[in-house]
């Protein structure tokens, strides 16, 4: 059984970068799909980034493209979510989940549910 755990999350100002990490033990059979989603206090889940395995094809939602990069590395089973230029509103816990997705589609890859295995999540602050 895949387990993931994320890693990289801080507390930084408005303009930093960081980089989340979400490593995987185990080979993440029958799943083809890693994606980012992030939840802030009073919020729901959402949509932050996603990566093809194989591909390396990405998608981004409109509030990150252009700061943030996702990435994988396959010798070290790990992906992970470069972020630049934080605002504020970036703050929220990030979570890394994997899945699978028959085909390419933009709805697939920002929908939660296609995802059936969660990280524990770990916390990004930026003040203003």
């Amino acid at each position: 059984q895949v387990q993931l755990v994320e890693s990289g999350g801080g507390l930084v100002q408005a303009g930093d970068s960081l980089r989340l990490s979400c490593a995987a033990s185990g080979r993440p059979v029958g799943r083809n799909a890693v994606g980012w989603f992030r939840q802030a206090p009073g919020k729901e889940r959402e949509f932050v980034a996603a990566i093809n395995w194989n591909s390396g094809s990405t998608y981004y939602a409109d509030a990150v493209k252009g700061r943030f990069t996702i990435s994988r590395d396959f010798a070290k089973n790990t992906v992970y979510l470069q972020m630049n230029s934080l605002k504020p509103e970036d703050t929220a816990v990030y979570y890394c989940a994997a899945g699978f997705v028959p085909f390419s589609s933009y709805r697939i890859y920002s929908t939660a549910t296609t995802y059936n295995t969660w990280g524990q999540g770990t916390q990004v602050t930026v003040s203003s």
